[in-house]
């Protein structure tokens, strides 16, 4: 509370014809009024819910396993995460065995991209996920506005996902991601943004490997790309 104190007499005793003010304002309730605050927003605020992706296991089937996997990998993308900003990304596998077709000499085979959300990833992801992606954003749209459970959404969501596989004319994309070196965190958290923008729904983080670092070198002619092993071996100086 605020308190006046009043000076009436001078250093000589007298009277002073000007009353001096002296004004204190205590603070003090204030403390608890702003616990009282916290303390009510955190109980009536909605906090943020993680969002999960599907867990697909293996199946027992030998048989079919093997269709499975040429399906994989043609509806596969994988996005190489360089340095200076810098975003590349193939489709489908550099090599196929069966067919003898090798693509790590073509420097083409590896596509500039970016982080810009019109021209760049964004924009890919959604040509890549038609059909899937208006589907479950109707049913984010109902989970922002509280009109459904989470427990649904994930529902839909795997319901949507698991048609669009055995739907021969969808391609699901399954995304691959492998950041490199010289790769910020920024750029790390950019593209796992456009995951959940563009409702992908599976996605992964892997480590880079030998065939990856010589595909960006390939595209940059940067040899910091290139492991120990590899400029040991004199790839950079065009040795194999």
């Amino acid at each position: 509370m605020a308190e006046i104190q009043t000076n009436d007499h001078g250093s000589d005793g007298k009277k002073n014809k000007q009353k001096k003010q002296t004004l204190r304002v205590d603070f003090t309730p204030m403390v608890d009024m702003n616990m009282l605050l916290i303390t009510f927003f955190m109980f009536c605020t909605t906090l943020l819910k993680p969002q999960t992706m599907n867990l697909n296991m293996p199946t027992k089937d030998s048989v079919k396993e093997e269709e499975k996997q040429q399906v994989k990998e043609s509806g596969a993308i994988t996005f190489l995460l360089g340095g200076d900003n810098q975003l590349f990304y193939y489709e489908g596998m550099p090599k196929d065995e069966k067919t003898g077709v090798d693509h790590y000499n073509d420097p083409d085979f590896l596509q500039p991209s970016s982080y810009d959300a019109e021209n760049g990833l964004r924009s890919y992801l959604l040509k890549r996920n038609t059909g899937t992606y208006e589907k479950i954003q109707e049913w984010k749209t109902k989970l922002q506005k509280q009109e459904i459970p989470d427990s649904i959404f994930r529902q839909k969501s795997k319901e949507i996902y698991d048609e669009a596989k055995n739907n021969p004319n969808l391609i699901v994309p399954t995304v691959i991601i492998k950041p490199t070196d010289f790769a910020t965190y920024k750029n790390m958290v950019d593209v796992l943004d456009e995951m959940l923008v563009t409702n992908i729904g599976a996605y992964a983080i892997i480590d880079l490997q030998d065939g990856d670092r010589y595909l960006l070198y390939k595209k940059t002619n940067d040899a910091k790309y290139l492991s120990e092993e590899q400029l040991a071996q004199g790839i950079d100086k065009g040795q194999k």
